[in-house]
């Protein structure tokens, strides 16, 4: 039997638990990065950020963050999905696609007709995720400079 995923909208309660799915694949908790993100997203109530929690059984097992953004150089208002994790043991259960359906069907809600986000290119996992969402190389090109 498939256990039943509620998408839900992320609460305060939820930091400790996305902490721990973020580092899932990196070691590396970032507890400063997640409060900052859980004081914008969440606190401030702007109703284009959105960040979303799948739970089964009351336990946290994925979550995507994204949010409207606009006008940079020139874009026309776009969806921009900057963070998605998932549980190791929960990985093939479609929770990522759960969760970027829900982001996307909010985004379309406000009045959003793109999505966009951006990936290492050495995170073939991820890549390959997205690219089974439909996302495909956009009309944008990223530019990086290192700094001394």
């Amino acid at each position: 039997m498939t256990p039943q995923i509620t998408i839900r909208n992320a609460t305060l309660a939820d930091l400790n638990s996305i902490i721990k799915l973020d580092s899932v694949g990196t070691e590396e908790e970032k507890p400063a990065y997640w409060s900052g993100v859980f004081d914008r997203y969440l606190e401030d109530g702007r109703n284009e950020r959105i960040f979303l929690v799948a739970e089964i059984g009351g336990e946290a097992v994925g979550f995507i963050v994204g949010e409207v953004r606009a006008w940079e150089f020139g874009s026309p208002p776009c969806g921009w999905v900057f963070a998605l994790g998932v549980s190791l043991k929960m990985r093939e259960m479609s929770i990522g696609q759960l969760l970027f359906k829900e982001l996307c069907h909010r985004l379309k809600q406000a009045g959003i007709t793109s999505v966009r986000t951006m990936i290492d290119r050495g995170n073939k996992l991820v890549l390959s995720f997205f690219r089974s969402q439909g996302l495909r190389t956009g009309p944008y090109i990223e530019l990086e400079k290192q700094l001394d």
